[in-house]
């Protein structure tokens, strides 16, 4: 039995599916418990410089499993504890060291939607459709979920996206800051490659770097002087003695992450 979220590497790319095609990838329990595994697994291993995350069959994910909300969410104590199984598989994405790419077709919807929002890039075909109706349902966004949607897009456009409940297209989707990009959907998986083969081919401790020093920026306490002086550090590593000779020599680095 395939497992719900699969995890499969080809050289130094990782590739994250969400593999539950009969139901459009709708997520329940069990796949935010794997998802979680996954990242966690991948942010282990030092051999991976990008991750790609991506939906198995024609969406990339429609949002929650309806049908897990009255077993499994039922009362206000249990979507609390609910919540805190998403809470730690949409984290474990947006804390993964290492960069990571959504690959969007089909849907991408509620639950689905917030993993994308999650990752570092996200490109999208022309013909994906995006929204959080959950208004339909008579729920709210928890508070992390809530404050990922605002720093991504903003307050009107969060308010727009959550009160008005529509599904809407990914020219809207990039208008709003939801998509990094959008390609054609014929080109949709060769531009996700050449875009994951473009951040692996970095500095593995550039790229983390700035993923971490931009998140800390986006803290609004004062950065301290060890903090101001940690940027430098680079500079003492193989790596950047490695880049700045192959640039001199016209030829390609050999970055090791260290």
């Amino acid at each position: 039995m395939s497992d719900v979220v699969e995890l499969t590497r080809e050289g130094d790319l990782a590739f994250v599916v969400l593999n539950r095609p009969d139901k459009l990838n709708a997520l329940d329990k069990a796949m935010w418990r794997r998802l979680a595994l996954v990242m966690g697994e991948i942010a282990g291993d030092g051999a991976v410089r990008c991750v790609i995350v991506k939906g198995n069959g024609a969406a990339f994910g429609a949002g929650a499993d309806i049908a897990e909300f009255v077993s499994e969410r039922g009362t206000p104590a249990a979507a609390e504890a609910y919540s805190a199984v998403m809470g730690e598989a949409l984290e474990a994405v947006r804390a993964c060291s290492v960069p990571t790419v959504a690959q969007i077709h089909g849907a991408c919807a509620g639950a689905g939607l917030e993993i994308a929002i999650h990752c570092d890039i996200r490109l999208a075909a022309a013909g994906s459709r995006f929204g959080i109706p959950i208004q339909r349902l008579g729920v709210g966004l928890p508070y992390p979920e809530l404050a990922a949607l605002v720093e991504l897009v903003g307050a009107a456009a969060a308010l727009e996206i959550l009160l008005e409940g529509r599904m809407f297209d990914a020219a809207e989707a990039r208008e709003k800051g939801l998509v990094t990009r959008v390609v054609a959907d014929d080109n949709l998986a060769g531009e996700v490659l050449a875009t994951a083969r473009r951040i692996a081919d970095g500095a593995p401790l550039s790229q983390r770097w700035h993923k971490r020093a931009i998140k800390r920026l986006q803290d609004p306490r004062p950065l301290s002087a060890d903090e101001l002086r940690e940027g430098y550090t680079i500079c003492g590593s193989e790596d950047y003695r490695s880049g700045i000779q192959a640039f001199l020599a016209k030829s390609r680095p050999l970055f090791r992450g260290r």
